[in-house]
């Protein structure tokens, strides 16, 4: 595998049985009315990366969320994909990875390189973000770029955007401008913010299978 296709978690699933509908979900409120838009994210992922077959599809994020256990962010979106057999579409399935770590966005990125990396032994050639379409601008030029990523060797793909989109593109202006002013999410609202995403207390453990990315002279360490 020389690319890589990483796949941005929102919520942890419940209930496969009721995976499109909110009952299926743990939900913050502002996430009311989305599993179907969490899918749309995981099948639009699982096409790019069928189409691409030296593609790693990464699920990245963590255990979020204390009500849901253990269980990640990362593997609910594998559950939710096995649980579609894949869309129908061959061969992804043994190229799919998890990023179990994840507690932002910036985080979705950099982690998951890092995991390509642990898996693989070096980079990939090129990275797809897959997420909301509203939270373009915040990949493809502040986290890439705080990361130091060569542009044209990244991608972004927009699934589709929250029907709720005035209320989301608001709360997008906010975190891009707390993003421009601490672009490794290193401050103490950003430090609050991935504690209460950390209910568990992990730790990963990147910088010593990745320490050309997480090694101490990295501002983000």
């Amino acid at each position: 595998m020389r690319n890589l296709i990483v796949v941005a978690g929102h919520a942890i699933v419940r209930d496969l049985a009721q995976v499109e509908r909110d009952e299926g979900w743990f939900l913050l409120d502002f996430q009311r009315g989305e599993p179907r838009k969490f899918i749309g994210h995981i099948r639009r992922a699982v096409e790019e990366a069928h189409r691409d077959s030296e593609a790693m599809l990464m699920f990245s994020g963590g255990p979020t969320r204390v009500e849901a256990g253990p269980r990640t962010e990362a593997l609910s979106y594998w559950m939710v994909a096995d649980h579609y057999d894949w869309f129908g579409m061959d061969g992804v399935a043994s190229r799919a990875y998890l990023e179990d770590f994840a507690r932002d966005s910036f985080e979705n990125l950099l982690l998951g390189i890092c995991r390509f990396h642990e898996v693989i032994g070096r980079e990939p050639e090129h990275v797809t973000v897959v997420s909301w379409e509203f939270k373009r601008e915040r990949f493809e030029r502040l986290h890439r770029g705080a990361i130091g990523w060569p542009p044209e060797r990244f991608s972004y793909v927009g699934a589709n955007d929250p029907d709720a989109i005035e209320q989301a593109l608001r709360a997008e202006q906010s975190a891009r401008a707390k993003y421009e002013a601490d672009p490794y999410s290193l401050g103490e609202e950003f430090r609050m913010k991935k504690d209460q995403r950390n209910p568990f207390r992990r730790q990963n453990g990147y910088a010593l299978s990745c320490p050309q990315w997480f090694g101490e002279d990295r501002p983000w360490r």
